[in-house]
Formats: C-alpha cells, sequence, structure tokens
C-alpha cells in the first residue's frame, strides 16, 4: 500500500449531510473529532442510535479519497470534499482497497485504525439526484461495491491539516476486507 495525503478536512457541530472544510481538525483518542456531532463512544449516527444508542461508536472518523470525486466528475456529478459528510478526504491512499484494522497516521500524531466501509444511504441521491448509483454498485461478479469512504476509530489524538502526510500501516495477516460499519 502507497501512502498519501490529506487533502481536506471537514467537521460540523449539527447533525447535516456535508460538513464545512476547516484549517485543522483535532482528532480525540477514542472520540472522533473534536466539535464533531458524530464524535463519541457509542454511535452517533441517527439510525444507529435508533437500533442501539449502546453500541460502540466504530464510526468516529470518516474519510474519503478525492479520487472519488474525480471518478463521479466524469459521470457529470459536481462533488467537493466535505460535501459526503466525511471528515478527512485523502489522495494517493487506495482507502477501499484497506484491510480491516489498517491504521492510518495522519499528520505527525494521530493514528486511525481502519473499521469498515461507510454505507451510502438515500441522503447521497437528495445531495445530488443519481450520485447514490455512482458510489454504490456491483463488481463483475454481481458483488456489492460501496465507494463512499470508510470509517475509523481514533486510536491516537493529534491535529490534522490539508497537506498533512497519510502514512498506511497494514495489520498483520491474514487480511480481512472491510464490511460495511
Amino acid at each position: 500500500m502507497s501512502d498519501g495525503t490529506v487533502t481536506t478536512v471537514s467537521s460540523n457541530g449539527t447533525y447535516s449531510f456535508t460538513k464545512p472544510n476547516r484549517e485543522a481538525i483535532t482528532l480525540l483518542a477514542g472520540l472522533g473529532v473534536e466539535g464533531d456531532v458524530h464524535a463519541g463512544v457509542t454511535v452517533k449516527h441517527r439510525s444507529r442510535v435508533a437500533q442501539d444508542p449502546t453500541q460502540p461508536n466504530l464510526r468516529q472518523v470518516h474519510l474519503i479519497h478525492a479520487e472519488l470525486f474525480d471518478e463521479v466528475a466524469e459521470a457529470g456529478f459536481e462533488v467537493a470534499p466535505g460535501d459526503l459528510g466525511e471528515n478527512i478526504t485523502t489522495r494517493g491512499v487506495d482507502l477501499l482497497a484497506l484491510p480491516t484494522g489498517t491504521l492510518l497516521h495522519l499528520g505527525a500524531e494521530a493514528v486511525v485504525e481502519v473499521t469498515g466501509l461507510r454505507n451510502p444511504c438515500a441522503q447521497i441521491d437528495n445531495f445530488s439526484h443519481g450520485l447514490l448509483k455512482q458510489v454504490v454498485g456491483r463488481d463483475e461478479n454481481g458483488e456489492l461495491v460501496r465507494k463512499a469512504g470508510i470509517m475509523g476509530i481514533v486510536l491516537t489524538g493529534g491535529e490534522v491539516r490539508p497537506g498533512d502526510p497519510v502514512r498506511v500501516e497494514l495489520p498483520a495477516g491474514p487480511h480481512r476486507p472491510l464490511e460495511r460499519v
């Protein structure tokens, strides 16, 4: 796996589909992005809270690869960093190919453990009609492919800014492919 770069960081203190871009965000160990509505030890996504508010928050940080925006632009969709609710936009790392448990070293200190894939929802079509079909598809075997980024938990806190390096540390094998969380 190659390393990459943080291109944009975003957060929002209120429930909203998109997240404004920031100069920097602070990751807090065991919680997520400081001041973000999805930060916390237990689930914060509304649908998950409705199911069981005591389940652990495996979705503290949402990362998307900027290459997705390039891909959907070719299909005529204009999507910018933060538009799909992600906290960190990267370039140069194939996020979707990472195994569960991968450690992402972000900037000087922060470490995020990859927990799984984001499960894109109908809100994506509310943002831009037809976009959901661009971020969810089927592979040559008919298997569902989710492209709307990955989720993780914060192991080590720290500040993350655009331009920061992303260093990928793969877990010991055998590797488990990402599943939706």
